[in-house]
């Protein structure tokens, strides 16, 4: 078996690339995992086309039992491999079963595809959206190449947003307020807020504001995973903090590795985001008080 899959080694190349039909079609990173490497952007509803070729060298005969192209969304849990599942799934044959003399090229298309899902690469679950272009065989393993894209879906904006005030206390050593302008935000906003200082009977060193992101991989129970993961540490005030003092909070999002709030996609993953208050006195003890936030997409890109 492995001397015939090594003849057919020789016999024949493929290659599958996307044709992104308008020339300024937005591009996106493709995740951690695949570092520097970008993609075209696509949303809910959207035509998805290109092209296939399968390259036969000059002299040879390949045989197939079809050629086809497959538009696959799939969720991998990266640290399960056994646990990868295909949620979506089209097909188009390109050839029938039988004999190829030469290099062939194919145009493809897929109309009006159903991306409800956006592409996410986390820390230990990734979905992802890619054309495989598959030459099956007999006797041999299938010849596949695969490239990926990169789903985004735009939200409307929140009708209720509320600000968020909570307050944080240490019996008769520390009271303070806090207040954010709003409890949903989207990916390119500015969190604008305020920190009150009622009772401060500790030594505070400094304050800052963090940005985590917290990932739920797995089903619920046992097998699920959390991971925290600070995207930023903000620092909002150095120095010691008097009573009656007012700190102003003003922190960009632009330029932070965000995604939207997901909640339970493909009843696999969720991701969460928070602010995290944290105020740190001179002996490094740390008190902080958490609150969940809503994200979601303006825009593309």
């Amino acid at each position: 078996m492995s001397v015939l899959g090594n003849l057919f080694g020789t016999t024949c190349t493929v290659d599958v690339t996307i044709d992104p039909g308008d020339p300024n079609k937005k591009t996106a990173p493709l995740g951690r995992d695949r570092k520097g490497e970008r993609a075209y952007v696509y949303t809910d509803g959207e035509d998805v086309m290109g092209h296939a070729t399968v390259s036969v060298k000059p002299g040879k005969k390949l045989e197939h039992q079809g050629v086809k192209v497959e538009l696959i969304g799939q969720v991998d849990m990266l640290h399960d491999k056994s646990s990868s599942y295909d949620f979506f799934s089209i097909t188009k044959d390109l050839e029938p079963p039988g004999s190829l003399f030469e290099s062939k090229q194919y145009k493809w298309k897929f109309g009006a595809v159903d991306f409800s899902n956006e592409t996410y690469s986390g820390m230990n679950v990734r979905l992802r959206y890619f054309v495989r272009l598959v030459v099956i065989r007999g006797y041999s393993s299938n010849v596949t190449k695969e490239i990926d894209m990169v789903v985004q879906n735009l939200y409307p904006a929140p009708e209720l947003n509320s600000s968020l005030k909570m307050e944080v206390g240490i019996d008769e050593c520390l009271h303070i307020e806090f207040e954010y302008d709003k409890s949903k935000y989207h990916m390119k906003d500015v969190v604008v807020g305020k920190v009150y200082f009622l009772l401060v009977r500790i030594k505070i060193k400094h304050m800052e504001l963090n940005i985590v992101r917290r990932e739920l991989a797995g089903s619920s129970g046992a097998q699920q995973t959390t991971d925290n993961e600070t995207l930023t540490k903000f620092e909002i005030m150095d120095g010691a903090p008097v009573k009656d003092q007012c700190v102003p909070v003003r922190l960009y999002l632009t330029g932070f590795e965000l995604t939207p709030t997901y909640k339970n996609v493909q009843n696999k993953f969720s991701v969460k985001y928070f602010l995290n208050l944290v105020l740190v006195d001179e002996e490094d003890r740390r008190y902080f008080k958490q609150q969940e936030i809503f994200i979601w997409r303006k825009k593309l890109g």
